[in-house]
């Protein structure tokens, strides 16, 4: 019985021991776990908050770069539409003073037309004539149509058309020695060209 006691015991005891074994082995793999897991390293963590704010300015830069695309085009796009408003504002009477010259033309002819000036059976209707071309021409100066009388200016093929060219040696070469017909400019742009005889 005593050999019963002791063998119990034995067993007792290598129960009790048994936890204690549990626990430590439990502490020694918890211990190795944590060896296994690698400490924070702080020269990773810099690498990598470089890496992020490397990442961030190029997508800032990129942004920026967008918005100030856009805004020029948009500048651009105003700058043109202004333009356009200006021109149409300058030129939108351009094909209604092409018609009007022609009228103007017509006067001149018709004072041609009438002869001597001086003559009493013409002198009013001349008179006449000579006071609507006027307020005609103040008309169209009001509305930035000029009138192009080139006689004895120097050829510029931009706003006078050539029908001939004379030999004239009492002018120099390039000369505009007469006038067929006048030009007409409307804010710089020439509605129509004057139409000249040029000396060689």
């Amino acid at each position: 019985m005593a050999d019963e006691e002791a063998s119990n015991k034995t067993k007792d005891e290598a129960q009790d021991s048994q936890p204690e074994d549990k626990a430590s082995k439990a502490q020694q793999n918890s211990e190795h776990e944590e060896q296994n897991v690698p400490e924070h390293d702080e020269e990773v963590d810099s690498e990598l908050q470089e890496a992020i704010d490397e990442a961030v300015a190029a997508a800032l830069a990129e942004q920026r770069d967008t918005v100030m695309r856009a805004q020029a085009e948009v500048q651009n796009m105003r700058r043109r539409c202004e333009v356009d408003v200006e021109k149409a504002h300058k030129f939108a009477l351009e094909k209604f003073s092409a018609e009007l010259v022609s009228v103007m033309d017509n006067m001149e002819r018709a004072m041609q037309a009438v002869g001597d000036p001086q003559d009493e059976k013409v002198k009013g209707l001349f008179e006449g004539l000579e006071l609507t071309m006027k307020e005609f021409l103040n008309i169209l100066r009001k509305y930035d149509i000029e009138q192009l009388d080139p006689q004895g200016e120097p050829f510029d093929p931009q706003i006078h058309e050539a029908m001939s060219m004379v030999e004239n040696p009492d002018v120099e070469p390039n000369t505009v020695i007469n006038v067929f017909q006048k030009g007409y400019i409307l804010n710089g742009r020439v509605i129509r060209p004057a139409m000249v005889v040029v000396s060689k």
